[in-house]
């Protein structure tokens, strides 16, 4: 990729660069799906670990579980989970706003002392376009956009997803990002969009190794 389009990729929708990865492994949590569902999920946060190069964990010895991901019906829901206020901040108005754009799904970050991913809650409202969406294929597209912090608009016009004749996978040159992203001599946040020059180095130094 070049360095303009990983850049683009971590530009928010106000002009700023703000970049972002996992610090600790990543101990998952998913309510409100049944055990196969639950199976499929694990399955892809597992794979997507693999592929960055990053560990997935039983326990974060801070939060217990990091990475949490709900299923469910109505955002009216969310506030009705005992302790969900203490959470996310402002649950209230974030609720009422969502649901006022009609959203059907909502990221949010907690980030450590040195800017790294630490949190991530994945909020999902089963409307009919996410029920239309394989098992597979939706898990696969919310643990990639959790893996890093993204650009809010990252996504917006091409998802990080490709479909096979067999199956969906990630688009090469995102599977290749985000390896390059978990490189070790990369730093785990970045908020200069020089760190995007970085990015398409250890790519270009990983397509040629391969």
């Amino acid at each position: 990729m070049e360095h303009t389009e990983i850049e683009r990729l971590f530009t928010r929708s106000d002009g700023s660069y703000a970049f972002a990865r996992w610090g600790r492994p990543v101990c998952p949590v998913v309510f409100g799906v049944d055990d196969a569902t639950l199976e499929v999920v694990k399955a892809a946060i597992e794979a997507t670990c693999v592929l960055a190069g990053h560990e997935m964990g039983e326990m974060d010895a801070e939060l217990g579980s990091n990475l949490m991901i709900f299923f469910f019906r109505e955002w009216s829901e969310l506030p009705e989970v005992p302790g969900m206020d203490r959470l996310v901040p402002d649950l209230g108005s974030l609720v009422a706003r969502l649901e006022s754009i009609e959203a059907n799904q909502y990221r949010f970050f907690r980030f450590d002392e040195v800017g790294a991913i630490k949190a991530c809650f994945v909020f999902l409202r089963m409307d009919d376009a996410l029920a239309a969406v394989s098992a597979q294929t939706l898990a696969l597209s919310q643990i990639v956009q959790s893996m890093v912090l993204w650009s809010d608009v990252a996504f917006q016009d091409r998802s990080p997803l490709v479909a096979t004749a067999e199956t969906t996978i990630l688009r090469p040159e995102i599977a290749s990002l985000l390896l390059a992203a978990y490189d070790p001599v990369m730093p785990v946040a970045a908020q200069d969009a020089s760190h995007a020059l970085r990015l398409a180095a250890r790519v270009d130094d990983l397509e040629a190794r391969q």
